[in-house]
């Protein structure tokens, strides 16, 4: 099961990839095994040293009970401490952003999330990005690849 988020590559010009833990319940957990997570204006910041994720919406569990989770609570991503510095020090630059890419299961079975750090494009970057979407589509379509 793999969550994309699909506006950060519309959005921005991805530099660079990081694979970080989630600090998860264990209703979220199940949540996000059948696929019901958003990813609308969710954004990561640092707090202490350390890295977070706001307003990612995980629904609450069917069959949780009193138990269940908030959806869009603050949840913490695991990073080395080297890869923190890195993070941190270009997002001090100006115009730069981490970004949440994607939250898939790995080959253990633990959730992770794909984040990336990417500078914000101007309109007439996403105009072209569109433009580059319709040629590959009109071309697949004619030729059927």
């Amino acid at each position: 099961m793999e969550i994309r988020n699909k506006s950060a590559y519309f959005e921005y010009h991805i530099e660079d990839k990081f694979d970080a833990g989630l600090v998860l319940q264990g209703t979220e957990v199940k949540s996000l095994r059948e696929g019901k997570a958003s990813f609308n204006d969710s954004y990561c910041y640092f707090n202490n040293g350390e890295l977070w994720i706001k307003s990612l919406y995980i629904a609450e569990y069917s069959h949780g009970t009193f138990n269940n989770h908030d959806p869009v609570r603050e949840r913490k991503l695991l990073l080395s401490k080297r890869e923190l510095k890195k993070l941190d020090g270009k997002v001090k630059e100006k115009g730069f952003s981490i970004v949440p890419l994607r939250i898939f299961f790995n080959e253990k079975g633990l959730a992770k999330m794909e984040i990336g750090f990417g500078k914000g494009k101007k309109l007439h970057d996403k105009r072209e990005t569109i433009k580059l979407r319709e040629t590959d589509r009109e071309i697949k379509r004619k030729y059927g690849l």
